[in-house]
C-alpha cells in the first residue's frame, strides 16, 4: 500500500480542537467529505457504525477509525492530531491524541486489510507518535508519515 496515494497534506489537521469523540470523528468526517464526494453525514455514520463494533482505539493516545462506503472511488487517509486528548474507549483506557482515519471502497477488501496494517505499523512506533506530537505543522506531519511509510515498506 502506497500511503502517498491514499494521503495528501491537506488531509492532516494539525491540534484540531474537539471536546469528544463523536466531535473529533464529525470533524474529520466533515473534511474528509470535501476530498471524497460522500456526505460528512454518510461518513460519520459509517464510522459510528464501525466504533459500535469494537473501539479503534488502539493504545498509547492513538486510534484508526476506518470505514468502507460503496460509492467510494478509491481508498482515502485523514490524519489528526488533537489540541487535547479525549476519551476514546481505547483497550489501555488511555486518552486519544492523535486519530488516523481511514475510508476505503466496500468491495476493495485487500487495500482495506493492506492500509489498515500499515497505519497500525506506523501508529505503533512510538518515536514517529512522538515526532508527531512535536509536529506544529500539517507539512511537517504528512512528511514525517510518508517517510515513516516508505521505511516500512
Amino acid at each position: 500500500m502506497n500511503l502517498a496515494s491514499i494521503f495528501s497534506p491537506e488531509a492532516v489537521l494539525p491540534h484540531l480542537a474537539a471536546r469528544d469523540k463523536k466531535q473529533a470523528l464529525k470533524l474529520m468526517a466533515a473534511r474528509a467529505a470535501t476530498f471524497t464526494g460522500l456526505s460528512a453525514r454518510k461518513i460519520y455514520g459509517g464510522l459510528m457504525e464501525r466504533e459500535d463494533i469494537g473501539c479503534t482505539g488502539m493504545g498509547n493516545g492513538v486510534c484508526a477509525p476506518h470505514a468502507r462506503f460503496k460509492k467510494l472511488k478509491r481508498p482515502f487517509a485523514i490524519f489528526a492530531s488533537l489540541k487535547q486528548p479525549i476519551e476514546f474507549g481505547a483497550m489501555d483506557g488511555k486518552p486519544v491524541d492523535m486519530i488516523f482515519l481511514l475510508l476505503t471502497p466496500a468491495a476493495d477488501h485487500t487495500d482495506h486489510l493492506k492500509a489498515l496494517a500499515l497505519i497500525s505499523r506506523l501508529l505503533r512506533d512510538k518515536q514517529l507518535c512522538e515526532n508527531l506530537r512535536a509536529g506544529a505543522h500539517a507539512n511537517v506531519m504528512h512528511d514525517l508519515l510518508l517517510s515513516a511509510a516508505r521505511d516500512a515498506a
